[in-house]
């Protein structure tokens, strides 16, 4: 033990060793009062958003919308507890260092960068949304009562990029608002990671080297993980991650109800302004617009925006052509709300009133939907959903005609997935399609999110019956999985036939 304190206090050593002189408290983060984060009497206007510059969006204490430094810190605390249970007992004397490294900025063309998104593993820890940094939590090798600390890097801000980019928060100011132990310059990470090996000859690296979010990061973790590899374990932290992301807490839950009643309600809006004639760009303008007037920061993906049977390419997204009347329209999409997405579709006739033949196919469609949103309360696994949806798909649509009779029982699966090739479900979160390392096949649980999204796409040219030739159609909710069933979080969009009908008898 007196080892492992001599050890643990190699961060102060580095801070005087470098002549960075600055205090450090311990733990003592949720004293401070945020909303009084500036150099002088006049408060500072960050890039990053504070409940003092912007208290529109933030609550005092609020690193994001919705999420205090306590909650970051719990998480951090989790990820840490988690970790150290996954290695045999053998090794709980290790050490252990989790590196997580922000996005960067990605250019366009020369000097025109595409918007910047944080990189959510990133995000989800700590709350910080510049580019450039990583995130360092490490203990002690004590298994009964491990230290936990937490090392921001951030780049260090030069006078041409404070005209260019506006003013960053410094080393002091990371430590108040963030609430970590430390913070330092990402030029100083390389020689962190020597003073920690120097301390810990037996330790556990958790990086995901597969992805590289942050290039510069990932080579000195490279060089230090070869050059180290003797004294190491090395282990991907992105299953633990995702792990923790994927069940939501209540703070996450109301943000999922807030960026999907913002989808919901701007989809309907979008009906309500589509008519025959209308270009599919239009469309895609409404949904962006409606959605940053109730809040949204942007749009959570490239949406889809298919006239008549250019729907039928599951992700067409050129969005360039005129709508016809009696065409129908298949729109997907969502938007991002302080770091977490919705994603949702509806089908409508642009002009209004559906034909026979449309709303023969799309009642089936939604009757199928309705279905498997009822069946989540019994939390089956979602590839369970998958392979249950394709048998109702093929059984309706058999009796359509459009699956011919002669397709026997034991082969509507197949037949239906013919006419829906895409998954029916996915995790939903601070991704579109979130946690991607989480398996479909575990069963749901309280707190997940997940879409249900069933679809029927006919291209022009398929053998079916004339009247149903160009009919695509894809209705997909958002759902929020509860301790007593579901809460569908995209309820605010009609999706019947008669309620979007009205719809536009009313616009």
């Amino acid at each position: 033990m007196i080892m492992s304190s001599l050890c643990y206090s190699f961060t102060g050593n580095i801070l005087r060793s470098w002549n960075i002189k600055r205090k450090v408290n311990k733990f003592s983060y949720m004293q401070w009062n945020f909303r009084n984060i500036s150099t002088s009497s006049k408060h500072i206007l960050y890039t990053q958003p504070t409940a003092s510059s912007h208290p529109h969006l933030l609550k005092n204490n609020e690193i994001t919308p919705g999420i205090t430094s306590e909650v970051y810190n719990r998480r951090r605390h989790r990820m840490v507890d988690i970790v150290l249970k996954k290695l045999p007992v053998k090794q709980d004397c290790f050490s252990h260092l989790i590196v997580i490294p922000s996005a960067t900025v990605v250019h366009m063309t020369e000097k025109i960068p595409y918007f910047f998104r944080q990189n959510s593993d990133f995000f989800y820890l700590c709350g910080y949304k510049e580019p450039n940094s990583v995130l360092v939590i490490y203990t002690s090798p004590d298994p009964t009562n491990p230290i936990v600390k937490t090392v921001l890097f951030i780049p260090k801000q030069s006078p041409h990029l404070l005209k260019w980019e506006g003013q960053k928060m410094d080393l002091d100011t990371v430590v108040k608002f963030l609430g970590v132990e430390t913070a330092l310059y990402t030029n100083d990470f390389e020689k962190f990671l020597a003073s920690f090996i120097k301390c810990n000859n037996r330790c556990v690296i958790w990086y995901d080297y597969l992805s590289t979010p942050f290039p510069l990061v990932n080579n000195t973790m490279r060089d230090f993980i070869t050059a180290n590899s003797k004294n190491i374990m090395l282990e991907s932290p992105k299953s633990t991650l995702h792990q923790m992301r994927v069940i939501k807490s209540e703070e996450e839950a109301d943000l999922m109800r807030k960026t999907c009643k913002m989808a919901a309600l701007s989809m309907r809006e979008v009906m309500k302004f589509s008519h025959p004639g209308i270009c599919e760009s239009y469309l895609e303008a409404k949904m962006d617009f409606e959605c940053r007037l109730l809040g949204a920061d942007h749009a959570a993906f490239p949406p889809v925006v298919g006239g008549a049977d250019r729907a039928s390419v599951i992700h067409y997204i050129d969005n360039n052509q005129i709508i016809n009347d009696n065409d129908l329209v298949l729109m997907d999409a969502g938007c991002e709300y302080n770091g977490y997405a919705s994603d949702m579709a509806r089908t409508w006739p642009v002009n209004g009133k559906f034909t026979q033949p449309q709303r023969e196919v799309y009642e089936a469609v939604l009757s199928v939907q309705e279905e498997l949103i009822e069946m989540l309360a019994t939390r089956l696994p979602l590839d369970s959903l998958m392979k249950i949806m394709c048998k109702k798909l093929g059984v309706k649509f058999q009796k359509l005609n459009i699956i011919p009779e002669s397709v026997p029982e034991e082969k509507l699966v197949e037949a239906g997935y013919d006419l829906c090739p895409h998954h029916v479900s996915h995790y939903l979160g601070m991704d579109v399609h979130d946690t991607s390392v989480i398996s479909r096949d575990i069963h749901l649980q309280p707190g997940m999110v997940v879409t249900v999204e069933p679809g029927v796409y006919i291209p022009s040219n398929k053998d079916v019956p004339e009247k149903y030739k160009g009919i695509c159609i894809r209705i997909e909710d958002d759902v929020l999985i509860t301790s007593d069933g579901y809460e569908v979080l995209t309820s605010d969009c009609p999706k019947k036939v008669d309620d979007i009908e009205n719809l536009f008898k009313k616009s």
